[in-house]
């Protein structure tokens, strides 16, 4: 079940924040406005929207919006509960037969364990099944892996974008020195082009694209302890045996309460 990953707009507020009390504890409330300059925005959004249309398909454009939202969600994944599930499934397969575990899956609300769970129901041979779940893990990666894409390309133009608004402002200022009244605009297109392009790339673009390959990571260890817990299940390991090949996916600490877990069920 996915939820508002909370961390995330507030980091971005946080860097906002350190920026404007910079600008106002040096320039005052009122010097805030000299900061803000619509050309400039205008350059750094549309280059680099200009830039990913040149670079990308327009299918890949359109998962961009979806991309970033991911990245404001969290989707938790409790390892102890995934392996306590396996061998509850493995200690029910062990009593009742494969067979028996169908029924589960009416109630199992993780696509992929049920896919391979099912899968081991209708017999699929151990290492098909094995090579199965690996090749939707690795379709998995790249279709993360092409979102993300998109995301890190923003970050490498928008500084790009914001030095190319900078050489446009110095040509408009250096054209126009005897007119002492363009210098101030041309300038700011000059400096805050910059000043937003960075922004963008490093507050927004470029840090949204790792915490997005750190979920990839995340989820697709998930599965692989799933993976090995339903070949565990499938070739009809000892459930005891399971859980201590599975609890090596723990961290330390969840590892020693697993332990004292099994010790007090002894």
């Amino acid at each position: 079940m996915k939820k508002l990953d909370m961390l995330t707009p507030v980091g971005m507020a946080v860097g906002l924040t350190l920026v404007a009390f910079a600008v106002i504890s040096n320039s005052g409330a009122s010097g805030f406005a000299s900061f803000i300059d619509f050309a400039s925005f205008l350059i750094v959004i549309g280059g680099v929207a200009a830039a990913l249309l040149i670079n990308f398909q327009l299918k890949d454009i359109k998962r961009f919006f979806y991309v970033m939202k991911e990245s404001f969600t969290e989707e938790p994944h409790d390892i102890s509960a995934l392996i306590n599930r396996l061998v509850h499934l493995s200690e029910k397969a062990r009593r009742e037969g494969l067979l028996s575990l169908e029924a589960n899956l009416q109630n199992e609300d993780e696509s992929f364990l049920r896919k391979g769970i099912l899968l081991a129901v209708d017999g699929v041979e151990q290492e098909e099944l094995v090579d199965i779940l690996n090749a939707e893990l690795d379709a998995l990666e790249e279709r993360h892996r092409k979102g993300r894409l998109i995301v890190e390309k923003a970050g490498e133009y928008a500084p790009s974008w914001g030095m190319i608004g900078t050489l446009i402002g110095l040509v408009l200022m250096l054209k126009n020195l005897n007119d002492p009244a363009s210098l101030g605009p041309n300038m700011a297109i000059a400096l805050l082009t910059t000043l937003y392009g960075s922004l963008l790339a490093n507050l927004v673009f470029l840090p949204i694209a790792s915490k997005l390959e750190l979920k990839t990571e995340e989820e697709v260890f998930y599965r692989q302890i799933v993976i090995e817990g339903v070949a565990g299940i499938q070739s009809g390991q000892n459930p005891g045996m399971l859980r201590e090949k599975l609890n090596v996916f723990l961290k330390d600490e969840p590892r020693k309460k697993a332990k004292q877990r099994k010790a007090a069920e002894a």
